[in-house]
Parts: structure tokens; C-alpha cells; sequence
């Protein structure tokens, strides 16, 4: 009899978008209404959707913080998709350094970078608190060959930030970027990232189904 074959474990790291998810102080929420229900005239079930780009899980474009930046539905699929090492830097306050993630970066470092800095994600709430990447460790990633940085919290920047200095440097050495994961149950480690935007051709983000597969034995 043949023995099962192994099937890879898969991570769903977005969090769940319904109304009441969190946004930014500001941004336009998830919203949803009915424009058709099943009835005796009609079918189907048809919702209608407004929402920010920015809500749960998201690909930032470059047009997010440069005014001449592509949209979202013109950037190159390939770093959204591929080998990622998840690390692990939490509760180490406002800013990611270099110092905080520095035991699990080597020569073998993957090309996207994923870092969990929450204990368990506030799913349900806005934290003005977030943890964000220090400029100095985005630099020393992409020396390293990364071209896409991941993080568990809203923004890679200070959430009452006007500089952005982590986004202009990402714009600077045309690294992607994903927010709003959730790690929570991801062990530090290597895995296979997916994580593909929608080709939204006039946005500045897109929602996303981020998901982590495990690498073959």
C-alpha cells in the first residue's frame, strides 16, 4: 500500500475584513451592502464593496508615497511570490533594528523578509503604538538582496509619521512591501510566499490573501 503522500502545511496570515475592521485614523473602511439577494426574481446573492486598498492584509504601490510611483496593477507580480524567512522581533518597541533580527539573517537569506513583532495581532482594533522598521535595517535588507519587506502591524513606518522615511527608502531601492500580516502562529523559519495583488490599474495598494506554504522536505 502506498504510504500518503505529504501535503505542505499552509498559513493564512491576513486578517479577517468585514465592517469594524481597523484603518488608519482617516481612511475609508470596509464597508458592504446587498445589491441583490435571492429572491423569487432573482438567482443569485450580489454584494457591493467600499473600502480603503490599505484594509487588512495590502501591497502598497510605489504611487502610495510617490506622486509618480507605479499603480499597483503595473508592478511586477514576481516579489510577491517565492522563498520568505519569517522572524521573529517582538515587543522590542517602536522601531525595528537591526539588532532585534540580526540572529536570523545569513547567507541564506531569501529574497522577502517577513517580521512579526506582536505577540497576538489586534485583528479587531487600531493600534496608534504600532512597531514599524527602522530605515537602517530596510537598508541593510536590501544590501542583502531582499526585495520585499513584510510586517505584521499597519505601516512600516511610525503609525503618526510625515516623512515616511521607511516607505522613501523602499521607493528608493524599489523593494515591495506587505502590512497588516498576522504571524501570530508562524514559527520562525523559511517558506514559500503567495501573496499576489490585485491588477487594481489606478491604485495606490491592493488587498491581498497572503498565505504561507511550507517548503517541500
Amino acid at each position: 500500500m502506498r504510504s500518503q503522500q505529504h501535503r505542505p502545511r499552509i498559513w493564512d496570515i491576513s486578517p479577517p475584513v468585514h465592517e469594524g475592521a481597523p484603518v488608519f485614523p482617516g481612511d475609508t473602511p470596509y464597508q458592504q451592502r446587498w445589491a441583490a439577494t435571492i429572491s423569487p426574481g432573482c438567482p443569485v446573492n450580489v454584494s457591493e464593496i467600499k473600502l480603503s486598498p490599505h484594509v487588512g492584509a495590502h501591497a502598497d504601490a510605489p504611487l502610495h508615497y510617490d506622486p509618480e510611483g507605479q499603480t499597483i496593477g503595473d508592478v511586477d507580480l514576481t516579489p510577491f511570490l517565492g522563498p520568505c524567512r519569517v522572524i521573529h522581533a517582538i515587543d522590542k518597541g517602536a522601531l525595528i533594528e537591526w539588532e532585534h533580527i540580526a540572529h536570523a539573517v545569513d547567507s541564506t537569506l531569501p529574497p522577502r523578509v517577513l517580521v512579526r513583532t506582536y505577540t497576538t495581532m489586534p485583528v479587531g482594533r487600531w493600534d496608534p503604538e504600532l512597531a514599524a522598521y527602522a530605515p537602517a535595517t530596510v537598508e541593510r535588507l536590501a544590501a542583502m538582496g531582499v526585495k520585499l519587506i513584510g510586517i505584521d502591524t499597519a505601516s512600516i513606518d511610525p503609525a503618526d509619521s510625515k516623512t515616511l522615511e521607511s516607505h522613501q527608502r523602499i521607493r528608493r531601492l524599489d523593494l515591495r512591501v506587505l502590512e497588516n500580516l498576522v504571524l501570530d502562529d508562524v514559527p520562525e523559519g523559511d517558506y514559500e510566499l503567495i501573496a499576489l495583488p490585485l491588477k487594481l490599474v489606478s491604485a495606490d495598494a491592493s488587498p491581498v490573501r497572503a498565505v504561507l506554504r511550507e517548503l517541500p522536505r
